[in-house]
């Protein structure tokens, strides 16, 4: 599990099965001192998050393959919280 900050969203018109009615975000994860950083990741996201707004996101396989009830996905993050005030967690660049 890491903390990551939501950057915005994202679209596609072609993509596989699995991903039809999910929402995409891209994310970047936060080091130990709250900073973002590290090449941007796409995440599934169930939970609503939104630009700005901190989350917590895994790359459980099984817990994947399970939210997304399909063992075939080529999905590796999704989010499985927000964090509450997270926004003070984050330190600029």
């Amino acid at each position: 599990m890491q903390l990551a900050l939501v950057k915005g969203r994202a679209t596609s018109t072609v993509k596989h099965a699995s991903l039809d009615g999910k929402k995409l975000l891209i994310v970047l994860q936060l080091d130990a001192a709250g900073k973002p950083g590290g090449d941007p990741l796409l995440v599934i996201d169930a939970m609503g998050a939104g630009v700005g707004e901190v989350v917590l996101i895994s790359s459980d396989g099984k817990g994947v393959r399970e939210r997304i009830k399909d063992n075939t996905t080529p999905v590796r993050w999704f989010t499985i919280g927000l964090v509450d005030g997270g926004e003070t967690l984050v330190k600029s660049h």
